[in-house]
C-alpha cells in the first residue's frame, strides 16, 4: 500500500503572531514552525500502516525551501520519503490543485491529510484533492483499518460517532483521536540520523492560479478588565451578568 501524507508547515500555536504592510502580510520573524498538529496524528496512523501492513510512506507540502526542516522532522518520525511543491501556499483550491497532481503521479492508495491546518481554518483541502482525483472521501475521521482495498473510517459527526465502509483510493481528513495523544512520536537520533539520507524531491508546480485572496487580517480585541463583585452582592452580579454581559 502506498499512503502519501499531506503536510502543513504552520506557526507553533505558542508564538507571538503579527502582521505587516497594512496588515495584509503575515509576519513570520521570530515565528517558530512545526507540523500541523492534524497532520502529525495522519502521519502517525501512517506510521502504523507501514510497521503492521509493510506500507510504504511518503510526506508532500506544498511551500518554499523554508518548509523542508519540518519535511526532515516528518523523515525522522519514519517516513520514506518526502515531496516539496516549489510554490508558496497561497488558498486551498490552488494547494488541492498541486497535490492532486503529485497524488495521480504518484498513484497512491490512501492519502491522510489533516481535517484542516491550524492557521487558516479553510478545512477544504482534502475533500477538493478527492473530487479532483475521483477518490473516495472520510471527512472527521477519528478512525482507520485497511484490509487489502477496502476500508473502515470512522468520523465523528454531531452528537456521536459514525462508522462507514470503503474502499481504496482513499482521501481523509483527520484530526484529533485518528491516534492517542501519547503515541504521537518524536524524532531520536537515529531517525534524525537516517532523515538525512532520505530522498526529499522538489517538482516545479503545475499552473493552479488562487481563487481567493486575503485582504486583511486582525487579531481578536484584547480582554476587557475584569469587575470583581463580592460573594455577598448577588443581586450586583444578576444585574451585570444581565444588562452588560447579556448572558441570563
Amino acid at each position: 500500500m502506498k499512503i502519501l501524507v499531506c503536510i502543513s508547515h504552520v506557526p507553533d500555536t505558542t508564538s507571538k503572531i503579527n502582521f505587516s504592510e497594512g496588515d495584509t502580510k503575515f509576519d513570520t520573524n521570530g515565528v517558530q514552525f512545526v507540523i500541523n498538529p492534524n497532520d502529525e496524528f495522519g502521519l502517525t496512523r501512517a506510521m502504523w500502516f507501514k510497521e503492521k501492513q509493510g506500507a510504504n510512506v511518503t510526506v508532500v507540502n506544498v511551500g518554499g525551501a523554508d518548509t523542508e526542516p519540518t519535511l526532515r522532522k516528518a523523515l525522522a518520525i519514519g517516513a520514506d520519503a518526502a515531496i516539496r511543491v516549489n510554490t508558496q501556499a497561497t488558498d486551498g483550491f490552488s494547494v488541492a490543485k498541486q497535490l492532486a497532481n503529485v497524488i495521480k503521479d504518484g498513484a497512491y492508495d490512501l492519502v491522510i491529510a489533516g481535517r484542516e491546518s491550524i492557521d487558516y481554518n479553510g478545512g477544504m483541502v482534502p475533500g477538493m484533492i478527492a473530487g479532483l482525483t475521483q477518490a473516495n472521501f472520510v471527512n472527521n475521521c477519528i478512525g482507520l483499518e485497511v484490509d487489502g482495498t477496502s476500508a473502515k473510517a470512522v468520523r465523528e459527526i454531531d452528537g456521536g460517532k459514525e462508522t462507514v465502509s470503503t474502499s481504496l483510493p482513499l482521501v481523509i481528513g483527520g484530526q484529533k483521536g485518528l491516534v492517542e495523544e501519547s503515541d504521537l512520536r518524536i524524532p531520536n537520533m537515529r531517525g534524525i540520523m537516517m532523515a538525512r539520507k532520505k530522498p526529499l524531491t522538489v517538482i516545479d508546480p503545475i499552473d493552479a492560479s488562487a481563487e481567493t485572496t486575503s485582504i486583511k487580517f486582525e487579531k481578536p480585541a484584547p480582554k476587557g478588565a475584569v469587575k470583581l463583585v463580592s460573594a455577598d452582592n448577588l443581586d450586583e452580579l444578576v444585574n451585570l451578568l444581565h444588562n452588560e454581559a447579556k448572558v441570563i
